[in-house]
């Protein structure tokens, strides 16, 4: 049998993270790196990129391959695992985590309903859903080789449950709908390709509830009076889940969904 030890030992394998410069996008580089898996890491923001692969590889010693991208640039995403097989001589494991949040700067994205747009509503799903078919169209053959494949996609509650909008109010933050039409898309997604990848893929997601990010007071209040553990998530709470997904610790787990809210979607 099998220690625990070596079911999450990742030495060998290779990942690609998309949005990996950003807040959860560098918790789960993190964990990756110290299973020891190598990493190419996929980000828009070419500076704080290159910042994040100089943390990564200094903390951990890992192999480190960094990827300026738009995810709305199909050829050029088309082209990205074939460049981590090429320059890492492997592609183990997609981790779909970069997306349009909430709080991102969009024109007609985070405001009221009869204000939100449908050029934005395309863009929002082109990065958050459409952008995720691509890659995983892309990598299946490299994911295939190596006996190991393995695709993580990251969801949001909201494409779980409706979002409770009395939240926002007085806030800068909003609920767009293209988010939760594009994550609830996502979570159909992982559950197709779980099917129609098998056995050689695995596919699942992990969806995470709302993560701390010095946020209003009276936002946190009302988040946290509606989360049964009673706070909001950290970037911290994410690493088990993936750590989890990422290795042969889940190795007979596929279309699954591990929801990380604090109990939120549980009332």
């Amino acid at each position: 049998m099998k220690s625990l030890q070596r079911l999450m030992n990742l030495r060998g394998r290779v990942a690609l993270i998309t949005g990996a410069a950003g807040n959860i996008g560098m918790a789960f580089a993190h964990t990756l790196a110290e299973l020891g898996c190598g990493l190419a890491m996929l980000d828009a923001d070419e500076t704080r990129l290159t910042n994040a692969c100089a943390e990564i590889s200094c903390q951990h010693g890992t192999p480190v391959q960094p990827f300026v991208c738009d995810l709305s640039n199909e050829v050029a995403l088309r082209a990205i695992p074939a460049q981590v097989q090429q320059g890492l001589g492997r592609l183990d494991i997609l981790v779909n985590n970069a997306a349009f949040v909430g709080t991102s700067q969009l024109q007609g994205w985070a405001v009221p309903f009869a204000e939100q747009n449908a050029d934005t509503w395309r863009a929002a799903l082109e990065v958050n859903l459409t952008a995720v078919f691509v890659l995983a169209q892309a990598a299946e053959t490299v994911l295939r080789a190596g006996g190991h494949g393995n695709i993580i996609n990251v969801g949001s509650i909201y494409g779980m449950v409706g979002p409770d909008m009395r939240i926002y109010e007085g806030t800068k933050f909003g609920n767009p709908a293209a988010y939760a039409a594009s994550k609830g898309g996502l979570l159909q997604l992982t559950r197709w390709l779980a099917t129609a990848l098998a056995p050689d893929i695995r596919v699942n997601s992990i969806t995470p509830g709302g993560v701390w990010r010095n946020q209003s007071e009276s936002f946190c209040e009302r988040y946290t009076s509606r989360t049964p553990l009673g706070r909001m998530a950290t970037e911290e709470d994410m690493k088990g889940a993936l750590a989890y997904l990422a290795s042969d610790m889940s190795s007979y787990v596929t279309g699954q969904n591990i929801v990380v809210d604090g109990g939120w979607t549980a009332w």
